[in-house]
């Protein structure tokens, strides 16, 4: 018992330090007045809605680095595999790996990936008081994660994808300001 105390405390202040180490200017807070906000790299204005951005969740009863090693971790049902992609360095080894080619996604993949999404990302804006305050500056913007490398979460670089992501934090903001 002591033992696994040790070792949650041991992680939650690994992840507080990746957390404080983050290589990225942070947004401010301002009211934003335009229709439409774009983000995507974490080197950018609003790069702390990219799942790489290094603000840990704390999902199904453990750590994740980022949003993006629990999403990419969940792709497998595996416990070796879950814990593989848990323990990635950075959100991009941890993308690496949960899309590997050559092993298996979990059957049911396509029917759950948003839920995982959704908790992690609930999560994360729930949690860090300072994204919270950020994502309702944005008032009532349209968000797109806007690259060309994601068709699905993304808009495609265009506006075409579904731009599921931009669409989950429109309706966290949502969620947030009736609380």
């Amino acid at each position: 018992m002591f033992r696994v105390f040790v070792a949650s405390v041991l992680l939650s202040s690994q992840i507080a330090c990746a957390h404080q180490s983050q290589d990225f200017a942070k947004t401010p807070p301002v009211p934003y007045e335009g229709e439409i906000l774009d983000f995507y790299s974490t080197k950018d204005p609003y790069g702390e809605f990219s799942n790489f951005a290094a603000y840990p969740v704390f999902v199904d009863g453990e750590w994740w680095k980022t949003s993006e090693h629990y999403y990419q971790a969940h792709k497998y049902d595996q416990p070796e595999l879950i814990k593989w992609v848990q323990e990635a360095d950075t959100p991009m080894e941890a993308a690496k790996r949960g899309r590997d080619g050559t092993i298996p996604k979990r059957a049911d993949w396509d029917l759950r990936k948003d839920g995982f999404m959704e908790k992690a990302v609930l999560d994360k804006f729930t949690r860090h008081e300072e994204l919270k305050v950020l994502l309702l500056s944005t008032g009532k913007a349209r968000l797109f994660e806007h690259t060309k490398n994601d068709c699905y979460w993304g808009d495609c670089g265009d506006r075409t994808g579904k731009n599921k992501l931009g669409l989950l934090l429109e309706r966290i903001r949502q969620d947030l300001k009736i609380q």
